[in-house]
């Protein structure tokens, strides 16, 4: 059996890459197809993501309750924002890219993972304060505004 190591809050992955060019087609393409799973370690308040198991925040986790985001429906639409603004990662698998960044109605940045390369279904989570690519996220977001 694997044993499963903490990672390090202050260790960020240091080869996320913002696409400079994008196809407003793809994007559409894209927006349309993704769907937001969720990630029981990243709730505590399972609202009506019906997770399974419904939620196990992890102690090194950034949670969604922070950022007040508790339906499916508002994950989904942030998702897409974030496509629509072609905040997408450079990395793709299965034409679905890797990352998508988004930026909550009170100004907290996003960050999104690819969980299931076939069906583009994301899981997503607050960026922490001490990760300096959310500045990158929060100004380009705001040039789109």
């Amino acid at each position: 059996m694997k044993k499963r190591t903490v990672s390090n809050p202050e260790r960020f992955n240091p080869k996320r890459r913002i696409c400079t060019t994008v196809d407003p087609d793809d994007l559409k393409k894209i927006a349309g197809s993704i769907r937001y799973g969720g990630n029981p370690e990243h709730k505590r308040d399972q609202g009506d993501f019906n997770l399974v198991p419904p939620s196990q925040p992890r102690p090194d986790s950034t949670l969604c309750d922070v950022v007040k985001i508790f339906s499916r429906h508002e994950a989904e639409r942030l998702l897409r924002a974030g496509v629509e603004r072609g905040l997408i990662s450079v990395q793709k698998r299965n034409g679905y890219p890797q990352n998508i960044w988004s930026v909550t109605g009170d100004g907290y940045p996003l960050e999104a993972q690819l969980e299931n390369a076939i069906k583009g279904i994301y899981h997503g989570y607050p960026m922490p304060e001490n990760d300096a690519f959310r500045d990158k996220v929060l100004d380009l977001w705001n040039k789109h505004e």
